[in-house]
């Protein structure tokens, strides 16, 4: 790990992005807290203003960059929200973006990126291939911002613990989508610097669990990228991780995966109890609450991270209809 990420840090992008993302609700929900014999809030960061929590992430690291390369342009790969969200990061800056994306990100999401005013390409099947084409327009002088595994990126998405702390001061656990472990390693180190006693919890999908897999393994390995609801969890860590790998096997105190049945209830329960519109990927804490995962989950924070779904899939998952995951996706993917 290439220097430790801090506290302090998280305070420096919370000064430095203000203003310029939305201080989300934490909602409390009654319908889990009976469910699960805890007191169970939702942290709404699916109402952030591009629909996920990867605007603060984004903002800190586009306000970090220096002139020259502000001046050359960023690029990011991409499954959706990372994407959508520096596009708008680099708009709001006046700084060129591009993001490239594989085909199985799905099309609301290359849309919601190209109306931010950013430049799209497609390449592959995979974040793999399309970390391809990044590396070719960094070699011709533009700054990659990846979404995850980067110091500005981490600081950034840290910033939503502060607010939580402040939100709810007595918090036993908290409940974080795991995908490249950008959000949870920033939300776990700053849980853990100011109450060590805060159980963090990382939720993922049976399909394609690549950070679990690397934690099981020990080492960043690769993981076959599958189609699943939560699309935007899908893809590898890297197997030259710097960051994130480390953090979240130091501060994470477990890991647990829901299945795609279980991610559609949640997304309905969402809708119906709720009143939350939410993607797969920001409704696998809910899901895990209600398959019962989550043993004394206490005062329990479960941080939902977007509502960047194509509004036509989940019609079908809240009107009960069986979805097949290899198909919603086809020819079209999110991180």
């Amino acid at each position: 790990m290439t220097g430790k990420i801090t506290l302090q840090d998280s305070y420096q992008a919370r000064a430095r992005i203000a203003g310029r993302i939305r201080q989300t609700a934490l909602v409390s929900s009654p319908s889990l807290s009976a469910l699960c014999g805890g007191e169970v809030s939702l942290k709404l960061e699916s109402t952030q203003i591009t629909g996920s929590f990867k605007l603060r992430g984004a903002t800190n690291a586009v306000l970090s960059l220096t002139n020259e390369q502000r001046t050359a342009g960023v690029v990011g790969v991409s499954t959706g929200n990372h994407g959508r969200g520096l596009a708008y990061a680099a708009a709001q800056a006046g700084v060129r973006c591009i993001i490239c994306m594989s085909k199985l990100v799905p099309q609301n999401k290359v849309e919601g990126i190209k109306s931010h005013g950013a430049e799209v390409r497609i390449a592959g099947r995979s974040q793999d291939d399309a970390q391809v084409e990044v590396d070719r327009l960094v070699a011709d002088g533009m700054t990659m911002l990846p979404p995850f595994d980067h110091r500005s990126i981490i600081a950034g998405q840290s910033t939503v613990a502060l607010e939580i702390l402040e939100q709810a001061p007595d918090l036993d656990t908290v409940l974080v989508p795991l995908s490249g472990g950008g959000l949870i390693s920033g939300v776990a180190m700053v849980m853990k610097a100011v109450n060590p006693k805060i159980r963090v919890i990382g939720v993922s999908m049976e399909r394609g669990a690549a950070m679990f897999e690397c934690l099981q393994a020990g080492k960043p390995v690769q993981v076959e990228e599958l189609p699943t609801l939560a699309d935007s969890l899908g893809g590898g860590i890297g197997l030259d991780n710097a960051y994130t790998f480390e953090m979240t096997k130091a501060f994470v105190d477990d890991v647990v995966l829901v299945s795609e049945t279980e991610i559609a209830a949640a997304i309905r329960h969402a809708y119906f109890e709720e009143r939350q519109v939410i993607e797969g990927s920001g409704s696998v804490g809910i899901a895990a609450l209600l398959a019962g995962r989550i043993e004394n989950p206490g005062r329990c924070v479960s941080l939902v991270s977007g509502q960047n779904i194509d509004m036509a899939l989940h019609k079908r998952i809240i009107d009960g209809e069986d979805v097949d995951v290899a198909a919603k996706t086809k020819g079209g993917a999110d991180a």
